[in-house]
């Protein structure tokens, strides 16, 4: 089996926590949804009818992140126009203008991941691999937000496998679901030097847009790998070890 390889980058990204609203906070990279949605951005497939969480949010498309440089989060406000029932030909001199408001938003500063993608449909497969080696999209690619414009670049594709758990633990550069994690005091082995978080993401999101499950990860903020005993991982031809979501 091949996955797919790739980086994705910016100035900014934003992926609002789903417990905040007034004052949104961003989760330290995509999620598998926000994955679906630049894959969704790279082959054209449709927002309007969520057809991208059709073909990326499956039992055929299976999906991977690593955090390529260390997470620094800012916040600062954004000045956020009231449009609804509004006319917005009106000149910007009109002194009747819709009321703004400022909303004290997180973002991730210069962000950088590396997105690991396979699926069992060829089709889809290399539709994805061909905008990846042209370096072409369908729709602007985004991290998280429309205005938070992302560079990409095709890494390469590998072939890989799956494994399941041994005695000893894995030196793993993806984020780590919890539920993953093998049921021992020493399932995750800590290390000096490293950072440990846990956040909880949305993993699966049907088509009308409502998540259906939520899960419990643990990641490196910096980017370092995670020594751990999990039931499952898939290791590739280069040796990196990851976790699939």
């Amino acid at each position: 089996m091949k996955v797919l390889v790739f980086d994705v980058w910016g100035d900014l990204a934003h992926f609002k926590k789903f417990y905040t609203t007034s004052s949104p906070l961003s989760l330290s990279f995509p999620s598998p949804p926000t994955i679906a949605g630049m894959l969704g951005a790279l082959v054209g497939a449709e927002k309007s009818s969520n057809d991208y969480l059709r073909k990326f949010l499956n039992d055929f498309c299976r999906l991977s992140i690593q955090i390529m440089t260390p997470i620094q989060k800012i916040r600062f406000g954004i000045n956020l126009l009231e449009t609804k029932g509004t006319n917005m030909k009106r000149p910007m001199s009109d002194r009747n203008l819709a009321p703004r408001t400022l909303i004290r938003t997180e973002f991730v500063r210069f962000p950088r991941y590396r997105i690991y993608f396979f699926h069992k449909d060829e089709r889809i497969y290399f539709q994805i691999k061909d905008k990846l080696i042209e370096h072409r999209t369908f729709f602007t690619l985004s991290l998280g937000l429309s205005e938070l414009i992302a560079n990409f670049k095709f890494i390469g594709e590998f072939d890989f496998e799956d494994r399941t758990f041994s005695n000893d633990a894995v030196e793993i550069s993806s984020p780590i679901l919890v539920s993953n994690l093998i049921e021992a005091q020493d399932s995750v082995i800590i290390e000096q030097g490293k950072k440990y978080l846990k956040e909880k993401i949305p993993v699966l999101m049907n088509p009308q847009r409502i998540v259906t499950r939520y899960e419990d990860v643990i990641f490196e903020p910096e980017g370092k790998t995670i020594k751990a005993k999990v039931k499952n991982y898939q290791r590739l031809e280069d040796g990196t070890a990851i976790c699939f979501f």
